[in-house]
């Protein structure tokens, strides 16, 4: 008997006894609510589509928090997550095999990328080891975009959003953040930037080696760092940027960064991809190479994060928590965009934003007002009510570096802010080595050091003013304050 005349045999015995087991659909035999309704309409009337199978069975990661150093962290996390996935993906990777479904495996959480009908999605929604079947929709990320080009000399010298945050102060003391190192999941990064070349890793001043440094998980999958869009490049700039000639647009000229490329030129990026960048960037690997070469030593120190994924267009809100559950657990700083939906309360709505993991920023002006389109909490999108954002930064009329060796002015959103907390992680990880890997202890020293705002608006969507509110968070980043 096959599994699904197995499972219609089962309903039919429950319909004679005069009840239907719950969370079972009569009507196609799979578990009611384990296939998303997405990959259901994508598979009626013989179509075909990509769904993410998440597996029963994940990877607790708890004991990560008994861990000292970052290194110790990281390794755990990607060893259980690896252990997780390769105990529990064998029979399923086999009947795929079997069939010549092409798939995708992932450990980061315990899921499998597939392509296939109507009777494949079934027929794993039948199986006790799969929790659930998730949509892999495509995502258009409205990204601030080019506002026109600049002078590539900046007579100022340091940009004013850097001075606001406090940086300069920082590297008056003689730190750069030098040995540490950032990231960003973005749309790509032009890595031989004036601004960016001499920061980039994979740079020694003579050679350039992009092994553990890049990846693409784009369709374009380019083996050398490139940005069609310009965000990727822009964000990278206000974390580390500057070309030694005027043009000092980074938080943390002294630290190196990384990248991986989730998003195509138009801005547009899927569950799976970002998964992929999530699963990288804690265990990096070469170029061509795959996620079991990955080394969690060579792990960033923060993730610079700007895209939303909307559960209204099939996002799953479970999946993506647990990747940056396992970012921070991995002791890696999660730097988080609190979305440009302002300025309506709750607006902060969309993962991975929402999540408790995630250090949200919200966006500033050069009076420090809040940006009308900067998102507020509280959050209630999963009915947690907790009070979002969790720092403010400058992102309104930002200049940065663009690909073409130029520079940018004008440029404005909450991904604009998200850098300079992310880029901050590393000016106070090299001034203060003790708070290396403790994601947890430095946020909270960032919240306290914050400037906080008593202003009225803090009370049209709550939260205790002088404290965290919904507003802007704990108040502006201030960087000199944290590291003393």
């Amino acid at each position: 008997m096959n599994v699904r005349n197995f499972l219609l045999g089962t309903i039919l015995v429950a319909l004679i006894a005069g009840v239907v087991p719950l969370g079972w659909s009569i009507q196609t035999g799979e578990m009611n609510g384990k296939i998303a309704s997405r990959v259901l309409s994508e598979t009626a009337n013989g179509g075909s589509t990509e769904a993410l199978v998440v597996l029963t069975q994940q990877a607790d990661l708890g004991a990560a928090s008994t861990f000292n150093t970052k290194l110790d962290k990281g390794n755990f996390v990607v060893n259980t997550l690896r252990t997780v996935a390769a105990r529990t993906q064998g029979p399923i990777l086999s009947l795929l095999q079997q069939r010549g479904v092409p798939y995708q495996s992932f450990y980061i959480v315990n899921m499998i990328k597939v392509t296939g009908d109507r009777n494949l999605m079934e027929e794993l929604a039948a199986r006790e080891d799969v929790a659930r079947i998730d949509a892999n929709p495509t995502i258009h990320n409205a990204l601030p975009g080019v506002e026109g080009s600049d002078s590539t000399f900046q007579t100022l010298g340091v940009e004013w959003n850097i001075q606001r945050v406090k940086a300069p102060n920082v590297w008056a003391l003689g730190y750069h953040g030098e040995g540490r190192v950032v990231s960003g999941a973005d749309t790509g990064v032009q890595w031989d930037h004036p601004a960016l070349k001499s920061h980039y890793r994979g740079w020694d001043g003579h050679t350039v080696n992009h092994d553990y440094n890049w990846h693409d998980a784009s369709p374009d999958h380019s083996p050398v760092p490139i940005d069609p869009n310009s965000h990727g490049t822009f964000t990278a700039s206000e974390m580390v940027g500057d070309d030694g000639l005027g043009n000092q647009v980074g938080v943390a000229p002294g630290a190196k960064w990384i990248a991986c490329r989730n998003m195509d030129a138009g801005g547009n990026g899927t569950p799976a991809r970002y998964t992929e960048c999530f699963q990288f960037l804690i265990a990096p690997y070469p170029v061509n190479g795959d996620p079991s070469q990955g080394d969690p030593s060579k792990a960033p120190d923060s993730i610079n994060n700007s895209w939303t994924c909307p559960p209204s267009e099939g996002c799953s809100t479970y999946t993506l928590q647990s990747i940056v559950d396992a970012v921070r657990a991995a002791g890696i700083f999660p730097a988080m965009a609190a979305s440009n939906y302002g300025p309506g309360c709750s607006t902060i709505q969309e993962p991975p934003a929402i999540y408790a993991s995630s250090v949200d920023v919200a966006a500033l002006d050069s009076s420090n007002n809040i940006a009308s389109f900067s998102s507020r909490g509280p959050v209630i999108a999963d009915g947690s009510h907790r009070t979002k954002p969790d720092l403010s930064a400058p992102g309104v009329n930002i200049r940065g570096a663009v690909p073409g060796n130029g520079y940018s002015s004008g440029w404005s959103g909450t991904s604009m802010a998200a850098p300079h907390v992310a880029g901050g992680v590393a000016l106070l990880w090299q001034v203060k080595p003790n708070l290396v890997g403790n994601v947890t202890q430095t946020q909270l020293t960032m919240e306290r050091a914050a400037q906080h705002f008593l202003v009225q608006s803090v009370a049209n969507c709550g939260g205790p003013a002088g404290l965290q509110n919904n507003t802007f968070g704990f108040g502006l980043l201030n960087l000199l304050q944290a590291v003393q």
